[in-house]
């Protein structure tokens, strides 16, 4: 079975083809100008993983929120878990760019850390 991707993991945005035998089994890969290209295929057959970034709220402080993102990519399927777990943070300001707001999202490697610094009022 013949499967498309366009590798996300630089800028060019390679539209890679993966021919995939029944059992999952890698037959070729055609179109990844790097060797990343073809990484990015094999994992998403067989693990696929995504970053978030997103905010949280923030009380107390000169902005409303605070931009955060994971340290590592997560399964793919826990991507909803993971953003309903982080809505639920609320921080107090001030708030430094580089704290972790959240340590092992869901039991994972991927901590929560804020991206950006938000002074109090």
């Amino acid at each position: 079975m013949l499967k498309t991707f366009t590798c996300i993991i630089c800028p060019n945005g390679c539209e890679i083809t993966a021919d995939v035998e029944e059992n999952g089994q890698i037959t070729k890969i055609e179109g990844a100008t790097c060797s990343k290209g073809e990484d990015y295929v094999k994992q998403e057959l067989t693990d696929p993983r995504r970053n978030i970034a997103t905010s949280v709220l923030v009380r107390g402080g000169e902005l409303p929120l605070a931009s955060v993102r994971l340290t590592a990519p997560i399964p793919k399927a826990r991507i909803f878990d993971a953003v309903n777990e982080i809505k639920k943070v609320t921080l107090t300001a001030p708030v430094e760019a580089g704290t972790v707001v959240i340590e092992k999202l869901l039991g994972t490697e991927a901590d929560v850390i804020a991206t950006k610094s938000v002074p109090a009022k």
